[in-house]
């Protein structure tokens, strides 16, 4: 297990990483404007969720492999692009559908949830930022270092669920006020659309 400084020094960078702007953040926000708190909670726990399959393949090294071939690489950057391009072209094509109405049922959180957990997996920078990053807070002579990543792992998932949990509910309270004006709901659902298309962009730019 790793000892009580690792775990407190790994706690204060992995926090200032989720806070730093990224898309899973973003994301939270943008789905927590449109959609209201409950929903960009709901999107948030699935990003949370999908660092499980990176914490995973990490720790299992299939990371390493991807990095190793850079076609199978590429091929998942595009499938994690294609997503979040789907997921833009819905947003504007909405007509101001984001935007909770009166009386209208949220969508379901399964569904949330599973949209941003596809979101997260489909990256594979995230699997490999947790190849590199886990291992620099593991030491052999503390006993399994698969244990000890996988501990890191559900260090980092817990304060990214907290996190993303404060901003959905800080976006969503912005989220009520601007919905008070029928008017904004298709910008609220513009606003969705280019900024998952703009993620797609740099997903594939290699930025991100």
């Amino acid at each position: 297990m790793p000892s009580l400084d690792t775990l407190l020094a790994f706690l204060g960078i992995s926090v200032l990483i989720t806070l730093a702007p990224g898309p899973d953040n973003l994301m939270v926000i943008g789905q927590s404007l449109a959609r209201g708190a409950r929903a960009g909670l709901a999107f948030g726990l699935g990003c949370a969720s999908g660092c499980l399959t990176h914490i995973a393949w990490a720790t299992l090294g299939i990371a390493a492999l991807v990095r190793a071939s850079p076609g199978l690489f590429f091929a998942f950057k595009l499938a994690g692009a294609a997503w979040l391009l789907w997921l833009g072209i819905q947003a504007l094509r909405s007509g101001g559908t984001l935007t909770p109405a009166a009386g209208t049922p949220p969508r379901p959180w399964p569904r949330e949830i599973a949209r941003g957990f596809v979101a997260n997996a489909l990256n594979p920078k995230v699997g490999l930022f947790f190849l590199a990053f886990l291992p620099q807070f593991t030491d052999p002579a503390r006993g399994s270092l698969t244990l000890q990543m996988l501990v890191l792992g559900l260090v980092f998932i817990a304060q990214t669920v907290v996190i993303f949990s404060t901003m959905a509910f800080a976006a969503g309270s912005i989220g009520r006020l601007l919905a008070r004006n029928p008017r904004l709901g298709p910008w609220l659902d513009r606003l969705c659309g280019v900024l998952f298309i703009g993620l797609a962009a740099r997903l594939v730019s290699g930025e991100i």
